[in-house]
This record gives C-alpha cells, sequence and structure tokens, in this order.
C-alpha cells in the first residue's frame, strides 16, 4: 500500500477514527482536515443494507440540493424544432441531434450532463457503449429523459445531483465545495439523507442506513452517527 503525505497524516490525526460524529461535527471537521490547495468537492457515503443485484432494491435517481454544488455542470441536450428552442433559450450549453452523436463518437466530452427529449433516445441509444461505462447516458429516473427540457436544463444548473447505489450498496456524491458555510452543506447532507430514506426498498431488510462518511476530495474520511440525522 502506497504510504501517505505528511499532510494527510497530519489530517488525520485531527479525527478520531473510532468515534461517530453528529453531521455537524463531521462536516466542520471534513473541511478543517482539507489540505487540497484548490476548493475542494465535500462528499458523502452511505453504505445501505440493501441487495443491488435485486431489481427490487435498486436504488437511483437526482434532487436539487438546495444550496446547489459549488460546480457550473455543462449541459448537453438533444432535441430537435422547438424544444432545441427552449434548450436554448433554459441555458443549455449545447444543443442538437445527430451532429453530436458524431462528436461523441470522435472522443469529444466537453460536458458534463446530457439532456434528451424521448424522441431522440433513438440516436442517443447508439451512444450507448460510450456513454453507459462513464455514467452519461440519459434515463428517465434521473430526469434526464424528458420533454420538459427546461426544467430539467434548469434544475442541473441550480445543482441536481444524480445518486445510485452501487454494487457494494454505497451511494455516493457530492454536496457542495469546502468553501461552502458548514450549515449549508449539512443541509444539502440532509437533503440527501431525506432521499434516499424515502426511496427505502420494500424488500431491504435489517438496519437500512449501515454507515454514513463525509470526506473531501484529497481528506480523510469523517465517520457520521446516523443517529444524528
Amino acid at each position: 500500500m502506497a504510504k501517505k503525505g505528511k499532510k494527510y497524516q497530519d489530517a488525520v490525526k485531527l479525527i478520531d477514527a473510532d468515534k461517530a460524529y453528529s453531521v455537524e461535527e463531521a462536516v466542520e471537521l471534513a473541511q478543517k482536515a482539507d489540505f487540497a490547495k484548490f476548493d475542494a468537492t465535500v462528499e458523502v457515503a452511505f453504505r445501505l443494507g440493501v441487495d443491488p443485484k435485486k431489481a427490487d432494491q435498486q436504488i437511483r435517481g437526482a434532487v436539487v440540493l438546495p444550496n446547489g454544488t459549488g460546480k457550473t455542470q455543462r449541459v448537453l441536450v438533444f432535441a430537435k424544432g422547438e424544444k432545441a428552442k427552449e434548450a436554448e433559450a433554459a441555458g443549455a450549453d449545447f444543443v442538437g441531434e445527430g451532429d453530436y452523436v458524431t462528436k461523441i463518437n470522435q472522443g469529444w466530452f466537453d460536458f458534463d450532463v446530457i439532456v434528451a427529449t424521448p424522441d431522440m433516445m433513438g440516436e442517443v441509444g447508439k451512444l450507448g457503449r460510450v456513454l453507459g461505462p462513464k455514467g452519461l447516458m440519459p434515463n428517465p429516473k434521473t430526469g434526464t429523459v424528458t420533454m420538459d427540457v427546461t426544467k430539467a436544463v434548469n434544475e442541473i444548473k441550480a445543482g441536481k445531483v444524480e445518486y445510485r447505489v452501487d454494487k457494494s450498496g454505497n451511494v455516493h456524491t457530492g454536496i457542495g465545495k469546502v468553501s461552502f458555510d458548514a450549515a449549508k452543506l449539512v443541509e444539502n447532507f440532509r437533503t440527501i439523507n431525506d432521499v434516499l430514506q424515502k426511496a427505502k426498498p420494500a424488500a431491504a431488510k435489517g438496519v437500512y442506513v449501515k454507515n454514513v462518511s463525509v470526506t473531501t476530495t484529497f481528506g480523510p474520511g469523517v465517520k457520521v452517527d446516523p443517529s444524528s440525522f
């Protein structure tokens, strides 16, 4: 295992690895322990008591964080006619049809999120092998396959984040930047938690939220006490 740097080791000393902190304490500690030379992302990871291999225990969706993410998302919209005009008016960075399919196949990825109208999914579907592994394929569950392109673009620009349980039962997503006021990060955290609680599958048995941690891009993880939220 690679040896951790001195800055990381100093950061770890600020945290009691055996203690689970309240949400407020965990967020403040994560901010304090951050040592990046840039405005790092604050992230949260939930370990859930679900079996992702079972179709009735899949968890996936999207939510608009009340305080945004601190990142400006570049949005590509696949639409035509009036819907293309709506996307442009809403502030989409790129709007088009087959021309963007060609560009992406040629290696162009200067965007963060794709929105598509249902009638364009035939074209977008051709990019499945390219977009799928990168998690960029539009999906109705996350609101990125829709006729309401104005709403989709506005929400993404306002701080919409997607969440999806991985094969190990973890949900991992950003909740803002280190420069955010701690209270805003806590509010974003609680928003993610509320959504996951409502998404609990009926088939999930036992403890639902097993472990939670807050961290920054390079910083150490801080355990969160589930009873605090």
